[in-house]
């Protein structure tokens, strides 16, 4: 049906992001089309003001996007500026939980995703368990037997038993599978609680249980058994669900706060100065060997974007922002900020990419 003006009653409103939300965007370009890494830094302020032609507020307000993003950390001072973060994975969690809390999540929602996934995560882990991991495995059952008689710690003791899941994730080459559990296990310390009318023989058996299976778990990984590994952890999964639910577990709906992001990160500073410090040094370990192996044979070119006429930052209506400075001085300093990489971690991306 034809639209006249007898049919709109009210006139549209067609709102233009705003100027900083473009550079934001065209930050974004950079950082993609130069191969930036983590640990790069981006070009400096003044730079970035000569190449988007906007003011320094609007630098700034851009800057400060991508940083609540967890895209960038900026530092101030005659060498500060923006530089290429991983975004955290506890940035990551705030943000899943903050759009969950407006949903109708069970416990058993929870606990159907993770018998799912739990089974296939540890499985593939098996074949890339190293001593350290083991080690690792170990220390955590020995902190989560339940001997303790204090309440506060038997609950801590039911959080520190997702870690031994953690340390199967970390071994897991499969990021996204390994992100995903992961996800879930920060979900589950920080939102599964428990009434005060839990009896505490009620802990210690669900304690006992976990440390039971989570032994024969090890036992299995370590004889190279990854079926045997599947097989026992479905049967936590359901295990595990089944205690939740006899213990009166509930998932506490609230918003994540920026102050239990920075608790997040100190446990996982703590856990990684402790028992996670193995898995990390592997996993740096393993970007030498594809850096070295890149170095031996090099990737294909990646595509790059052409620009022509005057530099422009486009939003999603199509429309434009001409910036005040021509393409051969946006281009030059473009370069800048490419040059600012290393070029065996660029070749080393390209190269796991394929």
């Amino acid at each position: 049906m034809a639209l006249d003006a007898h049919t709109v009653r009210e006139p549209l409103e067609i709102k233009q992001q705003k100027r900083g939300d473009l550079v934001a965007e065209a930050i974004k370009r950079l950082i993609t089309e130069g191969n930036l890494l983590p640990g790069d830094r981006l070009p400096r302020e003044v730079e970035l003001q000569q190449m988007f032609g906007v003011s320094k507020s609007t630098i700034r307000e851009a800057l400060k996007s991508l940083e609540v993003q967890g895209l960038i950390k900026v530092s101030t001072g005659p060498s500060g500026g923006g530089m290429v973060v991983e975004v955290p994975l506890e940035r990551t969690f705030q943000l899943m939980q903050n759009y969950l809390f407006f949903k109708e999540v069970s416990i058993d929602d929870i606990y159907t995703v993770r018998q799912l996934l739990e089974p296939e995560l540890a499985a593939g882990a098996v074949p890339h368990l190293t001593e350290a991991d083991f080690a690792a495995l170990e220390n955590n059952m020995s902190c989560c037997s339940p001997a303790s008689h204090d309440r506060h710690e038997l609950l801590r003791q039911r959080q520190a038993d997702v870690d031994f899941h953690d340390i199967l994730a970390a071994a897991n080459p499969n990021s996204f599978l390994r992100f995903t559990c992961e996800l879930v296990n920060e979900m589950i310390r920080q939102l599964i609680v428990f009434g005060n009318e839990t009896p505490r023989r009620e802990h210690e058996k669900f304690g006992t249980a976990n440390v039971n299976i989570h032994r024969e778990i090890t036992d299995a990984a370590r004889a190279g058994d990854a079926e045997r590994v599947r097989e026992l952890m479905h049967f936590h999964m359901q295990e595990a669900r089944t205690y939740i639910k006899r213990m009166n577990g509930k998932l506490r709906g609230r918003l994540i706060l920026d102050s239990d992001i920075a608790d997040m990160q100190q446990r996982v500073r703590s856990q990684l100065g402790a028992n996670a410090a193995p898995a990390s040094r592997r996993k740096s370990a393993a970007k030498t060997e594809k850096i070295a192996t890149a170095d031996a044979a090099p990737a294909p070119k990646r595509a790059t974007r052409k620009t022509t006429g005057e530099g422009v930052v486009r939003n999603a209506a199509t429309k434009t922002v001409a910036t005040k400075v021509p393409v051969a001085k946006k281009a030059a300093a473009k370069s800048t900020a490419k040059t600012a990489t290393q070029p065996k971690a660029r070749t080393a991306r390209r190269t796991s990419s394929n």
